[in-house]
């Protein structure tokens, strides 16, 4: 017990520094982290992000985010860079070095050569008084009070805090390009977020099995075109072929529990009015948020006020985006 509770102490002591750090860096934003938005908005080149150790990794990350989020960019791996990768900088890109203390040999080596190539070089470090901070072209101040590290030597606070700011950035270039859900879907096509960007109503509907009958239709006919058809429900249009109504397998059995003298009955007198309906065009994690909404499985997709088809929760499902 009192081990498990010394656990959650130190988890909870980690997080909150780790938060704190984070939340620091909102009195730390300046003009330089304004002016370096501008510069790569500006830039006809990339954004080429360094760094050596677990900065590295943090470096790669950002990266992954600006590429997919609109911004080209590319990681540079800082003791590579001095071994013929610096051969990638090109003289309209803009390269961040990310590094806790900005003194580290390999960026001491790396700084003189870029600036010689004419780049604008970005510092990310929580040393602002470092070598880097001081030849950099921008600060972005990632200071913080201390690492999570009870020994204040493993890189934690201060590399949560850099990757932070690195979404910060790349947050603050997607709105200043007005990048859209749009693009995000043509860079993200793969995956269930993918599907959620792009899959449509009219790429998940059953256009060849689509139940529907008319509203003067008997009981018998609404049972075999619903048990035909297999969706647990069937569409009620009238006779220019407007939806008018729904009747699913629960509706019949309400009836049933109500009468069972069916013969005098038609479609229009057991069907739901003005069903939920959705237009082919729409995306189909839209149908999903209706169907939760209004707790229901299926949904009559429409062409216009042509009836196109239903789409099912099952079909969702099978796309992976319930």
């Amino acid at each position: 017990m009192n081990l498990a509770k010394n656990i959650r102490n130190t988890a909870t002591r980690v997080l909150q520094n780790e938060a704190d750090s984070i939340k620091n860096l909102i009195s730390l934003l300046d003009e330089d982290f304004e002016a370096c938005v501008s510069a790569i908005l500006e830039s006809k080149g990339r954004v080429v992000v360094t760094g050596v150790g677990k900065s590295a990794i943090i470096a790669n990350k950002i990266v992954a985010t600006l590429n997919s989020t609109g911004t080209p960019a590319l990681f540079m791996h800082a003791a590579d860079a001095i071994h013929g990768d610096l051969g990638m900088v090109q003289r309209e890109d803009v390269v961040i070095c990310i590094s806790k203390s900005g003194n580290t040999p390999e960026i001491k080596v790396l700084v003189p050569l870029l600036k010689k190539r004419g780049s604008i070089l970005v510092a990310l470090v929580s040393n602002t008084q470092s070598y880097l901070a001081e030849q950099a072209t921008f600060v972005l101040n990632a200071s913080i009070e201390e690492e999570a590290c009870p020994l204040n030597l493993a890189p934690t606070s201060s590399t949560t805090a850099h990757l932070a700011l690195g979404d910060a950035l790349a947050v603050c270039l997607l709105e200043a390009k007005g990048f859209s859900s749009d693009d995000f879907a043509e860079y993200h096509p793969g995956g269930v977020l993918g599907k959620q960007l792009y899959l449509k109503v009219e790429d998940v509907i059953r256009q060849d099995e689509i139940p529907v009958v008319s509203e003067d239709a008997g009981i018998p006919e609404v049972i075999v075109e619903i048990s035909s058809k297999r969706l647990g429900a069937t569409a009620v249009e009238d006779s220019q072929g407007k939806l008018v109504g729904i009747i699913t397998d629960g509706d019949l059995r309400r009836m049933l529990q109500k009468t069972l003298n069916i013969q005098s009955l038609k479609a229009s007198d057991i069907m739901t009015q003005s069903p939920k309906t959705i237009a082919k065009e729409e995306y189909a994690i839209r149908a999903l948020n209706v169907m939760k909404a209004h707790n229901i499985t299926q949904l009559v997709a429409l062409d216009g006020e042509k009836i196109a088809g239903f789409v099912h929760i099952h079909e969702l499902m099978k796309e992976g985006i319930v």
